[in-house]
This record gives C-alpha cells, sequence and structure tokens, in this order.
C-alpha cells in the first residue's frame, strides 16, 4: 500500500521510518523537497493549496495522511476525491480554527478555558468584560508554538493587542495559573478499535515543548484525560492518531487544544513504548490491527531547539537516543530530540535533570 503524507517534516520522517518495516511506502507532498521526509522517500514539491499536485498524490496512493495541520482542507477535498483520507479532514478543520475547536469541547462536555470570539476592536473590550482579566488574545488560525498570541493584563493592553493580532479573525480566552501541563495521545482504527498511551507530563518555554516524562503517574488525571479523548475519536469516526493537550488547575483538566496528528509530545514512544505512536498511526489508517501503548519503563524526551549540540558530546550516555532530523538550525525552530529510558520514575527524572543543563546552559527547567 503506499501512504501519501502532505507535509514532510521530522513527523512525516517518522511515519515512513516506522512504516517501511510494516511493507508500506510512502508519497510526501510538500512545499520544498528539501524536507527531512523529502531524504528518505519520494516526495511531490508544491504549494499546500495546489489542486494539481494535491491530485497527483491521490492518484498515486491508497490512503492520504498529513503530518500538520495547515493544509487547505478544500483543496485536499477537491483533489482526493475517491481516495481515502485519514484522519477525517472533519477533525482537521475543527483543530485548525481555536474557536470551532472550543466550541466542539464545549459539545462533548470536555471542560475548557472560558472564551469569545473577536472581530473588532470593540468587541475584544466586551469579550474582556465578559471573560474577564488576565486573559490571553489568539489568532483563531496558523498559530502553533506561541506564535499568534498576545497576553492582556490590563484594559491599557486592549488597542495594543489588536495593533498586534487584529489583522486576523481571533479568540480571547481567560489566563489560567494552571498548575502544569499534561497530554494524552490515542489511536483509533477503521474497525473502531481505540489504543491511548499513558499520559504525558509536559514543559514548554516560550511556548515550546521542551521536555516531556512518561507515564506521567496521576491516575484520576489520567482517566479524565481518557475520557475526554474516546469522546472526540467516537465523535468524529476518527482513524489515526489524535492528541489533546491540557491545563491542570486545582487538580482538574482543562483543555488547551487537540491535534489530529502524531505529536511531539509522542516521541518517547519510539523508544518508550511496545508500539510508537508512529507506527500506530501507520496501522491504523491501513487497516492493520494496532499495537499495544504500554510503556516500557519511564522515559523523558528533550526537544533539541534552535541548534543542534554536538552529538559526540551524548552519544557515550548510557540508554540515551539521539534524533537529528538535519533541519536547517533557526531561531525556536525544533531540530532534533533524544530519548532516555529509565526502570523507575525518580531514576528518569534525575536523568532529565542531568541532561538539561548540557543541553540547554542557559535555559532554567527543572523537572
Amino acid at each position: 500500500m503506499t501512504i501519501g503524507i502532505v507535509g514532510g517534516g521530522q513527523l512525516g520522517q517518522m511515519l515512513a521510518l516506522a512504516g517501511y518495516p510494516l511493507g508500506q511506502d510512502f508519497l510526501f507532498f510538500d512545499r520544498s523537497a528539501d524536507t527531512p521526509a523529502g531524504r528518505i522517500a519520494p516526495l511531490l514539491a508544491g504549494e499546500f493549496h495546489d489542486e494539481a499536485q494535491l491530485a497527483e498524490l491521490a492518484r498515486r496512493c491508497d490512503v492520504i495522511s498529513f503530518d500538520w495541520e495547515n493544509i487547505s482542507v478544500a483543496a485536499l477535498r477537491r483533489a482526493a476525491r475517491g481516495t481515502r483520507i485519514a484522519p477525517p479532514l472533519r477533525a482537521l478543520g475543527v483543530a485548525q480554527d481555536r474557536l470551532a475547536e472550543k466550541h466542539c469541547f464545549q459539545r462533548l462536555s470536555i471542560a475548557t478555558t472560558r472564551f469569545a470570539p473577536v472581530d473588532s476592536l470593540a468587541s475584544l473590550s466586551q469579550a474582556v468584560e465578559r471573560v474577564g482579566l488576565p486573559g490571553m488574545l489568539k489568532t483563531r488560525r496558523f498559530g502553533y508554538d506561541g506564535k499568534g498570541q498576545y497576553l492582556l493584563r490590563s484594559r491599557a493592553d486592549i488597542a495594543p493587542a489588536w495593533e498586534a493580532l487584529g489583522s486576523a479573525p481571533l479568540l480571547y480566552e481567560e489566563w489560567v495559573p494552571f498548575d502544569y501541563e499534561v497530554s494524552i495521545i490515542g489511536v483509533r482504527s477503521r474497525s473502531g478499535a481505540i489504543a491511548v498511551y499513558p499520559l504525558n507530563r509536559n514543559y514548554h518555554v516560550d511556548g515550546i515543548l521542551r521536555l516531556t516524562l512518561a507515564p506521567w503517574r496521576a491516575p484520576q488525571l489520567a482517566r479524565a484525560a481518557r475520557r475526554s479523548l474516546s469522546r472526540l475519536l467516537e465523535h468524529f469516526r476518527y482513524v489515526g492518531v489524535l492528541t489533546i493537550e491540557f491545563f491542570v488547575h486545582r487538580g482538574r483538566l482543562l483543555a488547551n487544544e487537540m491535534a489530529p496528528r502524531v505529536h511531539n509530545s509522542g516521541h518517547w514512544t519510539i523508544e518508550g513504548a511496545v508500539t510508537s505512536q508512529f507506527e500506530n498511526h501507520v496501522r491504523a489508517i491501513t487497516g492493520l490491527p494496532l499495537g499495544a501503548c504500554d510503556a516500557r519503563g519511564h522515559s523523558a524526551m528533550i526537544n533539541l531547539i534552535g541548534s543542534m549540540p554536538d552529538a559526540r558530546r551524548f552519544l557515550a550516555e548510557p540508554g540515551l537516543h539521539w534524533h537529528d532530523y538535519r533541519k536547517e538550525p533557526r531561531h525556536g525552530r525544533k531540530l532534533g530530540h533524544c530519548t532516555i529510558n529509565e526502570a523507575t520514575a525518580s531514576r528518569r527524572t534525575a536523568r532529565a535533570r542531568q541532561l538539561l543543563p548540557r543541553l540547554y546552559p542557559q535555559l532554567a527547567l527543572r523537572p
């Protein structure tokens, strides 16, 4: 079977690396051939709204998936008519719009932050009055890794916030003084079978994920996260991997956003789970049985951001797994990750504490 992937970044690359041992072939579509996935698989190049290239992708593939959200749902739907797409485009469309996402959470009784749509300076003032301060103004679309956001601490911030972001449709939501952040990753097969990975504890700096610890032992939170995930999987009749990110506030989960794809906080599953999220996504969309999601020990995954450290300084570390995406260095860009796995959670966390200052000498991050 040939799997078409819209997007050729590191997530696509890891999907292909997981799918080749299962006998699958891959064809990628990206704006540039110089991508991580393009180094290991054939790739069509063009803009993501290029319906001729999308139609060529559909013609040559048995199923189409994607490795990021910011693609044209309408163009893909028209161009790929008659070709199976997984996850479903309805889920992708909801995930692309923060307002639609919030309404979806509400309809499924998944707790989230208070929010209001914003389309003018006057409506921003009304949203601040209704939701309160402090609050976060966000673009409804195309925001990730902390981009497209403005924190309002007082009414004096209303005009500057509108000046900064007012050219796009917006959402205003309450700012939550959360205790920490977690994510849950699960997969649903074409037959409706569901498998869920253990809960992840995530640490962000400047809106970018730096560290994930898994499994995170919080049984009540894990059960609540699984319930929310199952509701979304069933609601969309989903096929593939789906992630929900939550704030933990006073012992309660508040859904922040969902990602209809394999997720950065699940990179630990490559070495740390019986079946990686990447392999399970491939299994799900091709109709193969799902693999077990149980953890193998306790893992810490550290993102490598902005510049790649010298691997020679770290590869002698016992049990350390190094992933270099071979991307051009750029401030805030995810260039790779490394994972360690230990028999106990305490040993896992101690190893992460030792590694973090060596990887990020200037970063005050202590799990």
